[in-house]
């Protein structure tokens, strides 16, 4: 989702960013994948004629974008906010690019090694709402803890 959403961006104008973004929010926030397709019809009314090529995209990926409505509501926004890996790239690649070079392989291994023990440690923040979420995976999945 988080892709998508990047992907729709690069093509709004700024004085279309707020508006159009909250009535996007209104399609991948819906309770249910009816009513994300209602607001995604809307959408489409309201902004279609002034960016076609966001709306096609989203209308050619709409089955792989809205699969995580077959989960409950506490397991989506786990999936469609939550990419670690992407995380840790990226805060490598910041380390990385603000350092002008490195005079050897082990000089590159070192600060990659203390960025990842940092990038680790950040890692033990609680999840919002852990308990809700663990208690509808166990549910969802048939398993007891």
């Amino acid at each position: 989702m988080i892709h998508q959403i990047r992907n729709t961006v690069k093509y709004l104008a700024r004085k279309d960013y707020k508006p159009f973004l909250k009535d996007l929010k209104k399609v991948y926030q819906a309770p249910t994948i009816k009513l994300a397709l209602t607001n995604f019809e809307t959408l489409e009314k309201t902004w279609g004629s002034q960016y076609q090529i966001i709306i096609r995209s989203w209308r050619k990926n709409w089955d792989e974008l809205t699969t995580y409505f077959k989960f409950p509501a506490e397991i989506r926004r786990l999936i469609y906010t939550t990419n670690t890996v992407e995380s840790y790239n990226r805060q490598i690649r910041k380390i990385i690019k603000t350092k002008g070079g490195f005079p050897n392989q082990e000089s590159v291994r070192k600060i990659l090694y203390l960025a990842t023990v940092d990038i680790i440690g950040k890692w033990n923040a609680p999840i919002f709402g852990w308990k809700k979420i663990l208690n509808q995976l166990n549910i969802y999945f048939d398993r007891e803890i």
